[in-house]
């Protein structure tokens, strides 16, 4: 495996699998001993998914105190006999 001219190179697939490497992961290097070693960044030290994004904003916000049948039944409507 050869690093190119833009200094990428190809981590293969059963690496990425194993180490839980998915497109947009972050990773970081370090060097120790003339050894360089690629270490995926923990979640939450760096940029957060759409998922996590949303799931923040929302957080906090279901305060209305109703019950699930409460809430059906809204989104239902009345029913024709309940005047």
């Amino acid at each position: 495996m050869r690093i190119t001219s833009k200094g990428q190179v190809t981590i293969p697939q059963d690496v990425r699998d194993r180490a839980g490497l998915m497109p947009g992961t972050d990773v970081t290097f370090e060097i120790e001993a003339g050894v360089v070693r690629l270490i995926k960044t923990m979640s939450g030290g760096g940029r957060q998914t759409r998922g996590q994004k949303l799931v923040e904003g929302l957080r906090g916000h279901g305060d209305f105190k109703m019950s699930t049948d409460e809430i059906v039944a809204l989104m239902r409507g009345f029913a024709a006999d309940d005047g």
